[in-house]
């Protein structure tokens, strides 16, 4: 059974779409059969995977309105066992377009047809509209990608608020999967006093895993690569080979 996650922090510049990718490169090197659904009118996933603005059509935006079929849409990255559905900006419109549509909030979800994969990970926008909501209706669970700085609970606590909402008009069945710290500076006291605090506070929800600070990390997207596959020593790229053993070790877990 293919387990459908969404990455989502209404905070721009969290390392959300850092997580995303990197993530879903390191779950495919584990041989697990990964899509990732660039959600984000940026498009800043399919770049960081090599499809640049010319390359991204069709996108996410024809399965939406339904003029494609979501198995047309899954393009074969250059990693193996990794397929991403690209974003454009025609996806900015959607809110717009869809606002007096009847289900406007389940869209996605009557598009997710049956795929054979073993993980489809969503790569929100960083805002709490129509289409993050769209995202965590269709998932069964959320990651929360949360930056190592002051304001990191005020931001979390408007999203796990968000996630209640969906929880209880859209989507029971949808659970925070948990918590990962990112952009951490281990020489910065703010960094550790907000890491104690975020775990203080959200316990067990918090990965062990964190993800570094790492030059690497950022100069990876410019090369249209993860950066599991730039430089796969780095600091950065090993943190997130970490997190996706914890990931599926978690998965292991629950349904053992």
């Amino acid at each position: 059974m293919k387990k459908i996650i969404s990455i989502a922090n209404q905070k721009g510049g969290v390392g959300k779409t850092t997580t995303t990718v990197n993530l879903c490169t390191a779950l495919a090197a584990t041989r697990k059969k990964t899509l990732l659904i660039d959600f984000d009118p940026q498009g800043n996933s399919s770049t960081s995977l090599g499809f640049d603005s010319k390359k991204r059509y069709p996108s996410v935006y024809e399965l939406l309105t339904d003029q494609l079929p979501l198995k047309t849409l899954c393009r074969q990255t250059l990693i193996p066992n990794l397929s991403i559905v690209t974003a454009s900006n025609d996806l900015a419109g959607f809110e717009i377009e869809f606002s007096q549509t009847k289900n406007r909030d389940s869209v996605l979800k009557r598009r997710l047809h049956e795929l054979n994969y073993d993980y489809i990970i969503i790569d929100c926008p960083p805002a709490l509209g129509l289409l993050t909501i769209n995202a965590l209706v269709a998932s069964q669970s959320v990651i929360i990608p949360l930056q190592c700085e002051y304001f990191a609970l005020e931001g979390l606590s408007q999203l796990l608020q968000t996630v209640r909402l969906v929880q209880q008009y859209y989507n029971k069945s949808l659970k925070v999967q948990g918590i990962v710290l990112t952009m951490y500076d281990g020489r910065n006291a703010l960094n550790k006093a907000v890491v104690h605090d975020v775990r203080q506070t959200m316990g067990s929800l918090v990965y062990q895993t964190v993800i570094p600070r790492n030059v690497k990390l950022s100069e990876a997207p410019s090369h249209g690569k993860p950066a599991l596959i730039y430089d796969m020593k780095s600091a950065g790229a090993q943190a997130y080979i970490r997190l996706a053993a914890e990931i599926i070790r978690q998965e292991r877990t629950h349904t053992s």
